[in-house]
């Protein structure tokens, strides 16, 4: 009914580097899973899988760097929010101040 989830087209060789190159990136840049997705033209859920899954089989000490790294982007995620949030205000009271003038 179902078939087992195989490789496809994907050549082990690719199955063991890409997620190298992205925990690499991760930890030498403190990358969020965002940043990384656009750096390497992959979608945000491909790094994830690549760096908590497959490079835990493949590389377990990079793996647990990149776990410190996203824990911490993790643990700042709050911060990072809210300073977005001040700037698109000031952003808009900016054009506003513009406009009325």
């Amino acid at each position: 009914m179902f078939k087992k989830k195989t490789f496809g087209d994907e050549k082990m060789a690719d199955y063991i580097s890409r997620p190298r190159a992205l925990g690499e990136y991760i930890v030498r840049h403190k990358t969020t899973v965002r940043d990384t997705a656009k750096a390497f033209g992959v979608s945000k859920s491909t790094v994830h899988t690549d760096v908590t899954v497959k490079l835990r089989k493949t590389d377990p000490v990079l793996a647990g760097q990149v776990r410190s790294v996203l824990d911490l982007n993790k643990e700042q995620r709050h911060i990072r929010g809210g300073i977005a949030t001040k700037e698109k205000y000031m952003l808009l009271r900016e054009k506003v101040t513009q406009n009325d003038e």
